[in-house]
């Protein structure tokens, strides 16, 4: 009753080490997990200043933003994305709907679901309040085409009859119908979308670039498109990618990496199975691919920074770097960057690792320092992954704070790094501004950055020498509408909401007091400084009234380690299903994935054992168990299977195939129905429940611990005796839910695990 030993040892290439760990990449792995309170405590030393130098940096900031507000009521400028923002908040019903639809509107391919969207997302809207007044052109030209869909699917009434557009509505309704309504929205999205895009082309958006140079703005080109999903998508990504590089060079004309323009790439973009599951072909496949392009641009002598993207791919990118770093045909370049997010635990731990690496390298290298744009993501994800933590700070001002301490520590090292600061907000670049001392600029010695379409306000009173005297490298996009749509909704995200810098500058009732606060200062302030926000529940408390099981993070070195150790330990285990008393021939269960890995053994149960594992059942006294008794044993079993997770892992990718991410799914969800259907014992029976009697389970080979465990305590916790009969494929996994269940307290006449084929489930049913 053992697994026949076999030339390939199962889970002898799970998961190998990134690099060699270092005690600065330890660092890195386990800053994630720390709770927020002790992650901010030394960074709010960090960022704290003395009064005196408190008291200039809020006058810097005071004036910028008093600037700005002046700018904002004289301009007449055009195609502001700052007026779309203050205009569509996402606080309002207007703003959710235009976020919606710039998701969502291009990209879907059949025009009833495109008609069906319009008129869920914008027949409410108040559109014809956002139309008029002082308002850019821009924003109005807009909101009119929004109008007229409003109004089309929300009914004409006498309210919105200026100059005649009610009848005029009417008649177009009656004359064109829904497709000029469709015509009309996407159109009004392309427009905004516009304003987010340099251009459709590089050539274009080069073009349109010199305006803003000539003022002593610098730029980054981004060729729009990430998470590719074939490898034809990363091919015709890195042709643009190619392409754009050696348009960028000739346009430099030699300035170098620092005065002249540069690139920004984004890996997800470049290959399409970039995540930590895949590092072995991301660096035989995807590593000589960013090389090429950064010998390329190492040619013209201009930046390439790697854009950052989701926390589970920030390792993973790192150990791209380093090889990029330390490879010698890159040499005596350093047109190298990097991207680092002021919201991730990590972000400090990262750059005392970029200092290093380029110590190593002996090289230079570009740090682009941003808040984060996927907030909203990995906060989600974390929870929908059951995590320990989230991996990114839950407050706006604790993501403030660590950034100025980063900025410190990046201005620390001005030979290891050249210091890029994307920010749009005021009282953050009066900060580095101070922090890099106003008196000792040097040429070289760090950048600001924004977006174009963005911060133009803020950053037209930094670029000149009668400013600031700073220079601005503008983040300039580059692609079609259709590669827009990601893009998009993240700056959608990211600057519309209530709390964005961007969207309160542009409202006049937020006090420029407020706007220029000190961050560190209002930290300190809280009853509880760098506490995690209150309103967000972490992953294990999603649910009000019930646990929700813990997943395992497979982006994280320390945790892939012990899942590997713990799924090789499986190996040992002697896997054994059989219903009690039937004896006969076993038959092996084998890796669907490796048919020369036998997983362990099975004795099938003949038909014939149907009638004596009925009469048990029928006689089993789990009926008279108290509902409480019986939802703590579902529970306690919940428990085990959590404490046992490995194990079954390691059963549900040998048995059935699954990959481990597939597998810590399949647990887990067998730990939320034990949890979920104790709790709904507990509020739905009364002591005058009674229950059915015997219940059949058959269950299938795709979900083997998921719907098995199910289908059984749902049964179980109504007191009703179970004959359980797992997939003929999927036997094992089954064998060892009934075994937690059984050791946590469930009588075994009530709980009977019969394996076998199609035979004993007719009988059973019969």
């Amino acid at each position: 009753m053992t697994g026949t030993k076999t030339m390939h040892t199962p889970f002898a290439d799970f998961a190998p080490p990134l690099r060699q760990p270092t005690d600065l990449r330890r660092a890195v792995t386990a800053a994630c997990r720390r709770e927020e309170a002790h992650t901010l405590a030394p960074l709010i030393e960090a960022a704290r200043f003395p009064g005196e130098r408190r008291d200039a940096i809020r006058k810097t900031a005071t004036s910028l933003v008093e600037a700005i507000r002046l700018r904002q009521k004289s301009s007449t400028r055009l195609g502001s994305v700052d007026a779309l923002m203050q205009e569509y908040s996402l606080s309002s019903l207007e703003g959710v709907a235009l976020m919606c639809l710039a998701e969502a509107l291009l990209r879907i391919p059949d025009d009833d679901t495109r008609d069906a969207l319009i008129r869920d997302k914008i027949g409410k809207g108040q559109w014809r309040e956002h139309v008029g007044g002082n308002r850019p052109l821009f924003v109005n030209a807009a909101t009119w085409g929004l109008v007229v869909a409003g109004k089309l699917y929300g009914g004409i009434d006498g309210s919105v009859d200026d100059q005649g557009l009610s009848r005029a509505l009417s008649r177009l309704i009656g004359r064109a119908g829904e497709p000029v309504v469709r015509r009309g929205v996407d159109l009004a999205m392309r427009m905004m979308g516009e304003q987010f895009v340099t251009g459709q082309t590089i050539a274009k958006a080069l073009k349109r670039a010199r305006e803003l140079e000539a003022k002593g703005f610098r730029y980054s080109y981004d060729m729009l498109g990430e998470a590719a999903v074939t490898a034809a998508d990363a091919e015709r990504y890195y042709r643009d990618y190619e392409n754009a590089i050696r348009a960028i060079g000739a346009a430099g004309k030699g300035k170098g990496v620092y005065q002249g323009p540069g690139i920004s790439i984004k890996l997800s973009a470049l290959h399409p199975r970039y995540a930590r599951a895949k590092a072995g072909r991301t660096m035989d496949e995807l590593l000589p691919r960013v090389k090429a392009l950064a010998l390329l641009s190492k040619g013209y002598d201009i930046g390439l920074n790697i854009d950052a993207e989701e926390a589970d791919r920030l390792e993973l990118s790192m150990d791209l770097l380093e090889s990029l770093a330390l490879d010698p045909d890159l040499a005596g370049w350093n047109g190298l960057g990097f991207v680092v997010q002021a919201y991730g635990k990590r972000c400090p731990q990262v750059i005392d690792w970029l200092i290093d690496l380029a110590e190593r390298a002996q090289r230079r290298i570009m740090v682009r320092l941003v808040k984060g744009a996927y907030w909203d993501a990995e906060i989600k994800r974390a929870q929908v992954d059951g995590q320990r933590d989230f991996p990114v700070y839950t407050r706006k001002r604790h993501t403030d704070v660590s950034y100025i301490a980063c900025a410190r520590k990046l201005l620390g090292a001005p030979r290891q790094i050249y210091p890029q600061f994307a920010t749009h907000n005021a009282q953050t670049l009066a900060t580095v501004y101070h922090l890099a001392g106003p008196d000792s600029y040097t040429p070289d010695q760090y950048e600001f950055q924004c977006l174009h379409g963005m911060g133009e306000g803020l950053y037209s009173q930094v670029v000149g020498k009668d400013k600031l005297a700073r220079p601005c490298r503008i983040y300039a996009p580059v692609g079609t509408h259709e590669t827009l749509l990601a893009y998009l909704v993240r700056r959608l995200l990211e600057n519309g909401a209530n709390s964005s810098f961007v969207n309160r500058i542009a409202d006049p009732k937020v006090a420029v007091a407020e706007l220029v606060e000190d961050p560190v200062e209002a930290v300190l302030d809280m009853a509880e400084p760098g506490a995690r926000h209150e309103g967000i529940a972490l992953p294990s408390a999603i649910y009000p009234d019930r646990a929700n099981s813990a997943g395992l993070d497979l982006a994280d070195e320390d945790t892939l380690a012990a899942l590997t150790h713990g799924l090789q330990a499986t190996l040992a285990q002697p896997w054994f299903a059989a219903a009690e008393g039937v004896t006969g021939t076993a038959r092996p269960v084998r890796n669907p994935a490796d048919h020369c890995d036998v997983v362990g053994e099975v004795i099938d149960t003949p038909a014939a054992y149907a009638p004596e594992a009925m009469a048990r059942a029928r006689a089993s006294t789990w009926g008279l168990f108290a509902v409480e008794e019986r939802a703590l044993i579902l529970e306690k079993a919940a428990g085990a299977m959590q404490a046992q997770m490995p194990r079954l892992m390691g059963l549900a990718m040998r048995e059935a195939g699954k990959s481990a991410a597939n597998a810590i799914a399949e647990v887990r969800e067998a730990i939320d129905f034990l949890h979920y259907y104790a709790l709904q014992a507990r509020q739905t029976f009364g002591s005058a429940q009674k229950p059915l009697g015997p219940i059949v389970c058959i269950s299938p080979w795709n979900f083997p611990l998921a719907i098995f465990t199910g289908q059984v305590s749902a049964a179980l916790v109504a007191g009703n005796p179970v004959l359980a009969k797992p997939a003929e494929e999927t036997p094992l996994i089954a064998a060892e839910a009934v075994r937690i269940l059984h050791e946590a307290g469930v009588p075994a006449d009530a709980l009977q695990l019969l394996p076998g084929d199609g035979e004993i489930g007719a009988a059973l049913i019969a």
